[in-house]
């Protein structure tokens, strides 16, 4: 066994969860391909630039390699992957600022500083 997350060979495992649950796997699939999809009103290169932006706000290191490489194929610039991670930073920055109003709230009336 690997000494780190996320080895290359790791992705093998998919692969159970495509054997042994064959139906939600294929429903997981349709969906991870509607980035790449060019049926709609989104460029495909706006489209990976979008799922980089989202890959980097989930964590998914799998996701930013593929759609990286996928973007680099449609000519985007290292530039804009650049700035296509500095605004999901922003935004992910964003909701934990949104959140922590919630956490205000929770705590309640209490002005106990």
């Amino acid at each position: 066994m690997a000494n780190k997350y996320y080895d290359a060979v790791d992705a093998e495992y998919r692969k159970q969860m495509a054997t042994l649950a064959p139906k939600d796997f294929q429903a997981w699939m349709t969906l991870n391909a509607i980035p790449g999809q060019d049926n709609g009103q989104i460029p495909p290169r706006t489209r990976e630039l979008i799922a980089i932006a989202v890959a980097h706000a989930t964590g998914c290191p799998y996701c930013i390699e593929s759609h990286v490489n996928n973007a680099k194929k449609l000519g985007v610039t290292k530039a804009e992957v650049a700035e296509s991670v500095m605004i999901s930073a922003a935004m992910k920055a964003g909701s934990a600022a949104a959140q922590g109003g919630l956490a205000m709230k929770f705590f309640g009336d209490d002005d106990n500083a």
